[in-house]
């Protein structure tokens, strides 16, 4: 009896030493040590493991990123007066866009160009930027277009910012901007455009009407038109 006692003590004693010990995060035992602690890989580290010498391999030749549409006009002088010229704005000046537009602005520009786009924005009152242009200067005269190509490739201290908005959001910015170039100017409001109501896809009614066609159901000229 007495050595059973003793063995005991001796087994709890184990036993607690054992657990004293344990870490949770590290496993006193790995059978697969590789699986738990991996070789961790810079982006752009020079390794001969990985095709091309670096983790971060180049996109397969010939494809584009999900999103992506390509811009038709250069970072050059000449691509600058072109699209100054020619680019126009595709969305539509309603009520919603003009929002979004505001509150990129505020986001990405206002902090240079200010809030009413006179050029005197926090930076440039601290002198941390200086020769920020008003929207309104006669010599710059800008465009829906050259708007949209200056938030896309960026302009002497301003850089790019198509990395942080997509097409739809530099145009967005590109109506506020112009909006508030009216204001400077001291022009009426421009008028919202009408947008007619969108149809989704999902709508009962649509799908039916797809799957008649599908069928081979004739539609008539005013069933068409609609």
């Amino acid at each position: 009896m007495r050595s059973f006692f003793h063995k005991s003590i001796v087994l709890f004693l184990l036993a607690g030493l054992v657990v004293s010990c344990a870490d949770s995060d590290r496993p006193n035992y790995q059978f697969m040590p590789d699986m738990y602690e991996s070789e961790g890989y810079e982006s752009y580290g020079e390794y001969d493991i990985f095709p091309g010498g670096q983790s971060a391999m180049d996109p397969v030749e010939g494809t584009v990123a999900r999103g992506w549409k390509p811009y038709d006009y250069e970072n050059t002088p000449d691509g600058s007066s072109q699209a100054k010229a020619e680019l126009k704005n595709p969305l539509p000046y309603t009520e919603d866009n003009l929002t979004e537009g505001k509150e990129l602005y505020t986001i990405y520009c206002a902090v240079c160009h200010g809030d009413a786009g006179e050029g005197k924005g926090i930076l440039v009152e601290r002198e941390k930027i200086l020769g920020v242009p008003s929207y309104d200067d006669v010599g710059r005269a800008i465009t829906e277009g050259s708007v949209y190509h200056v938030i896309y490739y960026g302009l002497n201290s301003m850089g790019s910012y198509a990395a942080q908005t997509d097409e739809k959001e530099r145009w967005q910015i590109t109506h506020y901007v112009m909006n508030l170039k009216n204001k400077l100017e001291g022009n009426p409001e421009r008028e919202f455009e009408e947008v007619g109501p969108t149809v989704s896809p999902d709508d009962p009614e649509v799908q039916a009407a797809q799957e008649n066609v599908g069928e081979g159901t004739v539609l008539t000229e005013e069933e068409s038109n609609n």
